[in-house]
């Protein structure tokens, strides 16, 4: 399914919500003849007459029917705010996980705005430019009414009214490309400043936060240089239209008094057209100020239709057999998003359930690329890799995860609780939660913590070490006794102790019969290990024993596809 399709569908399920506010809308146009309806009669009748009973029915009815009026466009606006929510409701869900899918392949600002696009879109739902086009449509009608009241006058409005759309016309074709430079440079200005905060240790530790800041205040002075120059062709664009709105409201009571003083229309009339031009020109005037929200609007749905398309629903897939751990790469090529050279090419090799093979080479030669094509995180161009003899694209997500372990090289811990973070977010088990701490050597810190497997760590929570944060995720890799098990540097910040805690649980991990796949320098936790494979510039040039491997430092000779046990 499309995308455009798909967002098309979330705003169809409101498409009794849209009937009912332009059937509202009906009724609103009709009260808003009051004012004309009561100002003709008042001058036409009341004052000729002197007739203060009549004065006073008028003015209770039409009060009544203003009573009416605001509770009609109470509803109306109502209607539209439930029809953004549930149209936020909707979404969500698909937004929530196109966004992390394409943050998998995409770093920076096209993907972080899918939520203020989301809001954006919705905030103009709710918002008055809804009104301006279920209102627009009476604006003939109105200028029909005029016209029949005096030709003459129904001209001086159609005439401000085209004035007023070729304004606004010439304003948009003037300010889009300075508002779409200026939004662009705010986005990234705010992405570089968010980048520095990220790097605040480095940062002060080094000095650099002048000459930062000051990198920031040049790319934030062009920002505000372009977005200046959009607010002064708005400004000026606003200010003709006021000017235009004067001359044409000065227009129609010269006119109406001209025509009055002729006998070819009565004052009432004068008057009420008047007002009726004001009427007939609200929708305009609605539109005009809410163009801004609405190219805003535009241009964001039109971004959460390329991030939904790019990243289309998970399609129902046959639930397999629990897997056993054999896992098999074919022919496996790996170009990284963004790149166009492949950092990985014909990559091919077999693990056997219950063994552990580390991953060594020098930096630069694909090793964590390869972690993250083992894990499903990137998707080769050619080849692949099998678990079971199933490509991991077949199988199901929610059977998939659990049994599958990932310790990345950066570890980020989540906002919430340690049992939540090991846990993964699931249901806390508490048993397994504990037997995944004890595992990663970490359960005695855990309870040295002021509340235990019960504290706040993430961003805003207990500050831990790095060697702390990685233990804890390596309990969550491991929780549940995943069958599949890739651990990227997963002593890079382990202490002596920490590096004999990880070495038993590799030797725990394939006593429960977990394929384990272990990249690191470290030769103490080679050691543990039963194969060795070396990669150097995306290249598989090794592959066998451990022993053998460790022997032959001078570059040993390859050793089929699989790995002796």
């Amino acid at each position: 399914m499309g995308p455009v399709q798909e967002i098309r569908i979330f705003l169809e399920r409101s498409r009794t919500v849209f009937a009912s506010a332009a059937a509202f809308s009906l009724f609103v146009n009709l009260l808003m003849l009051l004012p004309s309806l009561y100002m003709l009669q008042v001058y036409d009748r009341v004052l000729t007459s002197r007739n203060v009973d009549t004065l006073l029915m008028l003015t209770v009815l039409v009060v009544g029917l203003y009573g009416v009026l605001a509770v009609i466009e109470w509803v109306r606006s109502q209607l539209l705010v439930n029809a953004g929510i549930a149209l936020d409701q909707d979404l969500s869900p698909r937004l929530f996980d196109a966004y992390v899918r394409q943050r998998a392949r995409e770093k920076g600002a096209a993907a972080d705005a899918a939520f203020s696009d989301a809001a954006s879109v919705r905030q103009f739902l709710t918002g008055t430019g809804p009104f301006a086009l279920f209102d627009a449509p009476w604006t003939p009608v109105f200028l029909l009414v005029i016209w029949l009241m005096h030709p003459a006058l129904a001209l001086v409005a159609l005439v401000g009214a085209l004035l007023l759309v070729a304004l606004a016309w010439v304003s948009h074709r003037a300010s889009q490309q300075s508002q779409e430079q200026a939004s662009a440079l705010q986005v990234a200005n705010q992405q570089a400043a968010y980048g520095y905060g990220r790097n605040h240790e480095a940062v002060l530790a080094m000095g650099m936060l002048k000459p930062l800041r000051e990198r920031w205040l040049a790319k934030q002075r062009e920002q505000l240089a372009v977005q200046g120059g959009a607010a002064r062709q708005v400004g000026l664009v606003a200010s003709a239209s006021r000017l235009i709105r004067l001359l044409q409201q000065t227009a129609i009571l010269g006119v109406g008094a001209y025509l009055a003083v002729k006998g070819q229309i009565s004052p009432g009339v004068m008057i009420a057209s008047s007002i009726l031009m004001t009427r007939a020109l609200a929708p305009l005037d609605q539109g005009i100020g809410s163009w801004r929200q609405f190219v805003a609007a535009r241009a964001a749905y039109f971004r959460l239709d390329k991030l939904l398309r790019q990243n289309p629903p998970e399609r129902t897939k046959t639930r397999l057999p629990e897997p056993v751990g054999e896992v098999a790469i074919e022919q496996l090529t790996l170009v990284p998003p963004g790149a166009q050279a492949p950092v990985l090419a014909d990559i091919d090799f077999r693990i056997k359930p219950a063994m552990a093979v580390g991953v060594v080479g020098p930096s630069g030669s694909g090793k964590s690329c390869l972690a993250r094509a083992l894990t499903g995180v990137w998707t080769p161009v050619r080849g692949g890799v099998r678990l079971d003899g199933a490509a991991l694209a077949d199988w199901d997500e929610e059977q998939l995860g659990p049994a599958m372990g990932y310790l990345p090289q950066s570890i980020e811990l989540l906002e919430g609780t340690v049992a939540e973070n090991i846990a993964r977010f699931g249901a806390v088990d508490d048993e397994k939660v504990v037997a995944a701490a004890r595992t990663a050597g970490i359960h005695e810190l855990i309870l040295r913590l002021p509340q235990g497997y019960e504290s706040p760590i993430g961003q805003d929570g207990l500050r831990l070490s790095g060697g702390q944060r990685q233990r804890v995720a390596l309990a969550r890799a491991i929780y549940g006794k995943p069958k599949f098990i890739v651990l990227d540097e997963p002593n890079s910040n382990l202490d002596e102790e920490g590096e004999l805690a990880l070495r038993s649980a590799l030797a725990e991990m394939k006593g429960w019969g977990a394929t384990v796949v272990v990249i690191t320098h470290s030769r103490s936790l080679l050691t543990a290990t039963d194969g060795i494979l070396v990669l150097k510039e995306g290249k598989l040039v090794v592959y066998g024993p451990t022993a053998s491997v460790l022997k032959q430092s001078a570059g040993p000779r390859p050793v089929g596809r699989e790995a002796a046990a």
